[in-house]
């Protein structure tokens, strides 16, 4: 099996990060520690929300961060709360969710119209997956459920699959004036994949199950998933999708990662799935380096501090949150996944030793506790992520339908987003299922350069 011999590097190594470690301390054995350690850092993190401040737009970042990474950062504090138990920041957390899902209910606010993406939506609904999924405080009926935003963005981006070129996919961006709507990315299909994964387990329903192998399948056809489970950046319909970005970031890796581990949990352990959870899970190890997690595509480039920008700078935070998530609904991979988190928490920690506050974390975690001089929201977020997901072990199981969830869903939520035709919950044809055999053949020989994007936001 590829990978075979890191993990059992890692495991090896695990021992010895388990001691305590000195800036945010940290002991990786004891609950109570990785609490407040998690405390630290998610209040440090929450410093840079301006959103609640008199005149500020409830949900939104400051400059320099876009949208989308508000929505990641909500969806992370709900996860702080379901690991530590933590009600500090549930009314902030619940304001800013409900405060940007927009006139049709499906985070497509105006504030946004101009500018965004598949993926920026993407963020914010599977924050709100998240949320109907860890039992986090419903909204009061003025308001749609959690699992009912979900369902208006996986609605609205299915309404957006577009077989126009590529022989489907979605598009990184949804206007045409926007830069990178040429492009069909991983990013963007990633989270229409992982969120209808995860609506399938919630609900019952296949139909959502068919789209994420349908996604899935469009995915490895064109060549963004590769025969040993590489998740690559991205591909241009100008060209038709025939040559591909093949830059590798790990929250590609992370966001396909758990969705196939909750697809092998909704087919009660299909081989196929757990297949699929494998191979992705073993491709990670690209992205640790002796057993810490690091981005490997920006991080040590051309420099000493490497060339992650503002968004690059949060991918840490999402592989290692799927990487938790996937332990949990699919727990085979726990002995590989666990000693990685905690060698990896370990070492974000000990990288929280900057700033005027001593315990200000930065992005480079393989550079143990000499302060790499960085700082922002991503490093916090990254740094929070990954130390409490090593409460997982005691963290509750995900809620379904019909295991004590209490959100309150609409399937035929988000018919309002645009001028398209909602294709609510449309069933998947055996045409469809077939497609991308066709497309493997069609552009086969062109999976060899990459068209040179880059995520910069939207």
């Amino acid at each position: 099996m590829r990978g075979g011999k890191f993990w059992a590097y890692s495991a090896a190594i695990y021992a010895s990060w388990t001691q305590t470690v000195t800036a945010i301390t940290l002991d990786t054995t004891s609950s109570s520690s990785i609490k407040s350690a998690s405390s630290t850092i998610a209040y440090g993190m929450m410093k840079y929300y301006t959103g609640n401040n008199t005149g500020d737009t409830p949900g939104n970042l400051p400059d320099p961060y876009y949208w989308w990474e508000a929505g990641a950062m909500f969806g992370i504090m709900v996860d702080y709360w379901y690991y530590t138990g933590d009600t500090t920041y549930n009314a902030v957390v619940k304001q800013a969710l409900l405060s940007q899902i927009g006139t049709d209910n499906d985070y497509m606010p105006t504030n946004q119209t101009k500018t965004e993406g598949n993926d920026d939506q993407g963020f914010w609904g599977m924050a709100a997956m998240t949320a109907a999924e860890e039992k986090f405080e419903d909204p009061s009926s003025d308001y749609p459920g959690w699992l009912a935003l979900a369902q208006a963005v996986f609605n609205t981006m299915a309404a957006r699959w577009d077989d126009t070129s590529c022989g489907g996919g979605l598009r990184w961006q949804i206007y045409t004036f926007n830069s990178g709507y040429t492009y069909k990315n991983s990013i963007a299909n990633g989270c229409f994949f992982n969120i209808a994964a995860r609506l399938a387990k919630y609900t019952g329903n296949s139909t959502y199950a068919d789209w994420a192998t349908k996604t899935w399948n469009w995915m490895e056809g064109v060549g963004l998933i590769s025969d040993d489970y590489a998740v690559y950046d991205g591909s241009s319909d100008t060209d038709n999708c025939s040559t591909i970005d093949h830059v590798q970031f790990s929250y590609n890796q992370g966001i396909y990662l758990f969705g196939a581990a909750m697809m092998y949990n909704y087919t009660n352990g299909s081989s196929t799935w757990k297949a699929r959870t494998t191979g992705l899970l073993n491709g990670t190890s690209i992205y640790f380096k002796d057993g810490v997690m690091y981005e490997q595509a920006c991080e040590n480039v051309k420099t000493t501090t490497g060339t992650c920008d503002t968004d690059q700078q949060t991918f840490k935070a999402f592989l290692s949150r799927w990487m938790a998530a996937t332990s949990k609904i699919a727990p085979w991979t726990a002995a590989s996944i666990l000693p990685l988190l905690t060698t990896s928490a370990a070492a974000a920690a000990s990288q929280c030793d900057g700033g005027t506050d001593g315990v200000t974390c930065g992005e480079h975690w393989t550079a143990g506790s000499t302060w790499d001089s960085t700082y922002g929201v991503g490093q916090q977020m990254s740094a929070l992520s990954v130390v409490q997901s090593l409460l997982i072990g005691s963290a509750p199981d995900l809620v379904t339908n019909s295991t004590g969830g209490t959100s309150v869903g609409n399937s035929a939520a988000g018919s309002g987003d645009d001028s398209s035709s909602v294709g609510v919950l449309s069933t998947i044809t055996n045409a469809d299922r077939a497609g991308a055999g066709v497309l493997t053949a069609v552009v086969i020989a062109g999976v060899l350069g990459g068209v040179g994007f880059m995520i910069t936001g939207a």
